[in-house]
């Protein structure tokens, strides 16, 4: 399966914050949409870093609340790593496990065209195993 299938399932669209914006004004995106990470971007468009709980939650032990006011781009993640939606969910899975990523930004001629987090990840290799499942069981019936 290719990351964009799980794209056109799930939908293109992506949480993105400035990185001028305050970390309070991240949380608040973060619940919002329910999500586990946003885009840092200063156009909806490129990426210039990338902001997860685990990163708030480790900035805000090593650092304390004060990084509440602080500019979102002080915690981010500057190295991105991206995935194209052409590429192997497989090759993704595995990169996500060794690596700890719980989220991958999709990007298509530099451009920002999806995210996929580990949830979809896991769920696409179910999908896959409940297809093939069904077609062994049909295949048995024959």
């Amino acid at each position: 399966m290719l990351i964009g299938t799980i794209l056109r399932s799930k939908g293109s669209e992506v949480t993105t914050v400035g990185p001028d914006a305050t970390v309070r004004e991240l949380l608040a995106k973060l619940a919002a949409h329910n999500i586990g990470a946003v885009v840092v971007s200063t156009d909806g468009v490129t990426i210039a870093g990338i902001v997860s709980e685990r990163d708030i939650v480790r900035c805000l032990h090593d650092r304390g609340a004060a990084i509440l006011e602080e500019p979102v781009s002080t915690i981010m993640t500057a190295e991105v790593h991206t995935v194209g939606p052409d590429e192997n969910v497989d090759s993704l899975r595995q990169i996500m496990t060794t690596q700890r990523f719980r989220h991958m930004p999709v990007v298509e001629s530099d451009r920002l065209v999806g995210i996929v987090s580990i949830g979809d990840v896991v769920k696409s290799a179910i999908e896959e195993l409940e297809t093939e499942k069904a077609s062994l069981v049909d295949y048995l019936h024959r």
